[in-house]
């Protein structure tokens, strides 16, 4: 619905748990782990373009970044699980967009998605900025997530992906979970795992 002649620009979102989340200057307190399990399983990785009868969504892509993680770095707190599980979470608000396009967008996209990452974080007891090493290990695992996607799901050719996302090691396509599901069994495997990683790490 578009604002009103003269009235200011609305910067926030109506979330579906009530919150309106200000998408300029997020808080903390508006933001919920119901709101961004629904908005990332209905969001498209590679902008929809894979095969399958569904989406393969944000949200399912996220677990298996955080099922990469750990296996790559079995010695890492359940806390930073956490921190692989949400690396994605602004999504749920501004959507995602492939590589070639935020180049092309600049800091403005990069700005609001820190904003929300920062909100974020605070909300579920992560640091701000995570420590140079942690996000290091979630970047590596994202790009060994992003090959098998890739090649599985997008239509890449081996040396394509290879030259784009790197050669993965330590985890095979067979280990990972990248049938697409439907919208709600990812919504509710997310929140499933969220409750695992939030009792290991209490």
């Amino acid at each position: 619905m578009p604002d009103r002649p003269g009235a200011p620009a609305r910067a926030w979102q109506r979330m579906l748990s009530g919150r309106r989340l200000d998408l300029l200057d997020p808080s903390p307190l508006d933001i919920e782990i119901s709101d961004i399990a629904h908005g990332l399983a209905r969001v498209a990785r590679w902008n929809g373009q894979t095969h399958g009868a569904h989406a393969f969504s944000v949200a399912q892509h996220s677990l298996v970044v955080e099922t990469i993680l750990r296996s790559i770095e079995p010695e890492f707190e359940p806390r930073w699980h956490l921190a692989a599980l949400l690396h994605d979470a602004p999504e749920y608000v501004i959507g995602d967009m492939i590589s070639p396009f935020k180049r092309q967008i600049g800091d403005s996209y990069r700005v609001v998605e820190h904003r929300l990452q920062v909100a974020i974080h605070l909300r579920f007891g992560l640091p701000p900025a995570l420590p140079a090493a942690i996000k290091k290990a979630i970047k590596r695992a994202d790009q060994i997530a992003a090959y098998h996607e890739a090649t599985r799901l997008a239509g890449f050719g081996m040396a394509e992906a290879v030259k784009f996302f790197g050669r993965p090691t330590g985890v095979t396509a067979g280990e990972l979970a990248l049938e697409p599901q439907a919208a709600l069994l990812v919504q509710n495997a997310f929140l499933a795992r969220f409750a695992e990683i939030e009792a290991a790490v209490d």
